[in-house]
């Protein structure tokens, strides 16, 4: 699922605070987001339409929850990006942050942290 710069910030929206109305959504939404509530309604309505949220009615009243996980979303968006940026490997986005964006020694130690955490993982299922 392919998230929009604009549905990734209602999602987040969703993700802190649910079940949320449209307006709830709008009053949550950065200082810098002045979208009419009827594009907020066109946004939740096409984010239902890809899975990514549910609607459920109370009364007039409209109520949205996520279905997707933060996590999921962040894995279809990594996983997007990859592919187009990166012909699906992962071996040259790990270079090109090691190199082009360069990490910081704090960041490339958390990273060593992660990595050897999952080895040890994937050790103790053998």
């Amino acid at each position: 699922m392919r998230l929009s710069e604009s549905e990734w910030q209602i999602m987040n929206v969703l993700w802190q605070c649910h079940p949320a109305t449209a307006r709830e959504i709008a009053e949550r939404l950065p200082a810098e987001v002045n979208w009419a509530y009827t594009t907020i309604k066109t946004m939740l309505t096409r984010l239902m339409g890809k899975g990514a949220v549910s609607e459920v009615k109370r009364g007039n009243t409209s109520v949205y929850e996520p279905l997707v996980t933060r996590e999921k979303a962040r894995g279809s968006a990594l996983g997007a990006l990859l592919n187009q940026a990166f012909d699906g490997a992962i071996e040259p986005f790990l270079n090109f942050l090691s190199t082009e964006k360069r990490l910081s020694q704090k960041q490339r130690k958390q990273l060593e942290k992660l990595l050897a955490a999952e080895e040890e993982k994937s050790r103790g299922k053998k």
